[in-house]
């Protein structure tokens, strides 16, 4: 038997696994990566302008869901905490971006959704197109123009942000909005969430994997208005991560509903490998493990049971390269900074040990690459001129 001390209620081991099972599902482990990006966000909303765009990437099941929940409740407690807030002002709108069917993403469907976690009250009154309507003993089908319906929801949300004055919008998912139709350009849908944050004077946060860094720098004025936040994973080359990402491994075995506490710290490397360091990853591996563990009323978390959930390598190694692509990205090396400061007309500085495309394996060239001289018409072009040779003698050494 192990005496380590849970970290769960001891309660819960004679109550249903489904409650042990949910215990462990709502359990969150407030780790550094968390905390550090929950207060950038924090500070972000408080004290950028309101309408600012704020852009929260990193890899996927790196923990951004986990931290949208945290802003909102940071949020919801610091107006209940308030007792001159206005009874009729919203903390803050959270809505997942849903992936279109179609493969265009629809803001009508995002609106609608939005309006009806707003709790619009006129909600019921908006008709969607096809909506049978009952004229007298006939029942007929409207048609709406789909567009026209679009604007006036729209138009809702608009007027329902300007008067609810909620601290943010928070846009979950936010890669989606990167679906876009033949004929649209991508900087379309950044111009709608910036129109929007104009007009309703509120602050907008897309939280989304690294896809979102295709809206980066797609306009001067974009750019000028929005902060790009990171959601790092945890790096096997940083010591310090692989120490934190110890500890969170140590924090879940002990909150694992179990008489027996399993011991995850032992085999870091394979819940490393299989996680690539997201913490969000390890967590649904973990409660899909736990799901089979309590379905079998076993007292204890096996090596077994985590092997059978694991992703595959091939799965791993996606979730590898995309994240590596997307880290590389956003890296601001010398050589970028230095073809800033020559178009600037600024002397480029001197070559830095520490750069950080030199601890990532990039080394890139202080200064740019000389330009193509053009030449003038008729000039030839600087070549080596065939020797006439005598038959049988070309491609020979004369004789000595």
């Amino acid at each position: 038997m192990d005496t380590r001390s849970p970290g769960f209620p001891r309660e819960l081991l004679a109550q249903a696994w489904t409650s042990r099972l949910e215990y462990f599902r709502g359990y969150t482990m407030a780790h550094p990566r968390l905390i550090a990006v929950r207060d950038a966000l924090l500070a972000a909303i408080q004290d950028r302008e309101p309408n600012s765009l704020i852009v929260v990437l990193g890899p996927s099941g790196v923990g951004k869901t986990t931290l949208c929940k945290k802003i909102e409740q940071l949020l919801v407690s610091e107006m209940l905490a308030d007792p001159h807030s206005d009874p009729g002002r919203l903390p803050v709108v959270s809505v997942e971006c849903i992936a279109p069917e179609s493969g265009t993403f629809s803001w009508r469907d995002q609106f609608y959704r939005m309006l009806r976690q707003m709790e619009e009250p006129l909600m019921a009154y908006k008709l969607d197109p096809g909506t049978p309507v009952q004229i007298g003993q006939r029942a007929l089908k409207l048609m709406p123009n789909a567009k026209g319906a679009g604007l006036e929801y729209r138009h809702a949300l608009e007027q329902a942000l300007r008067f609810r004055r909620p601290s943010a919008v928070l846009l979950d998912e936010a890669q989606h909005l990167a679906s876009v139709g033949s004929g649209r350009r991508l900087s379309d849908q950044l111009d709608v969430i910036k129109s929007i944050a104009n007009c309703t004077r509120t602050a907008h946060v897309l939280l989304g994997t690294y896809s979102l860094l295709a809206f980066r720098n797609l306009s001067a004025q974009l750019s000028r208005r929005s902060v790009d936040i990171h959601f790092p994973r945890y790096r096997s080359d940083d010591p310090e991560d692989l120490k934190t990402f110890r500890t969170v491994l140590h924090s879940f075995e002990l909150h694992l509903p179990l008489s027996e506490p399993p011991d995850l710290v032992s085999e870091w490397e394979y819940l490393y490998e299989r996680s690539i360091g997201c913490v969000g990853v390890l967590k649904e591996w973990l409660l899909r493990a736990l799901t089979t563990a309590l379905r079998k009323d076993a007292n204890v978390l096996t090596l077994r049971d985590l092997e059978s959930h694991a992703l595959n390598v091939a799965q791993c190694d996606k979730m590898l390269a995309e994240a590596l692509e997307g880290e590389t990205r956003l890296l601001e090396s010398s050589g970028e900074r230095a073809r800033l400061r020559t178009r600037l007309g600024l002397t480029v500085p001197a070559a830095r040990h520490d750069d950080a495309s030199v601890h990532h394996g990039v080394c890139e060239a202080e200064v740019p690459l000389p330009r193509r001289q053009r030449r003038n018409p008729g000039l030839r072009r600087p070549m080596r001129d065939a020797i006439a040779c005598p038959l049988g003698t070309y491609g020979t050494s004369p004789a000595i």
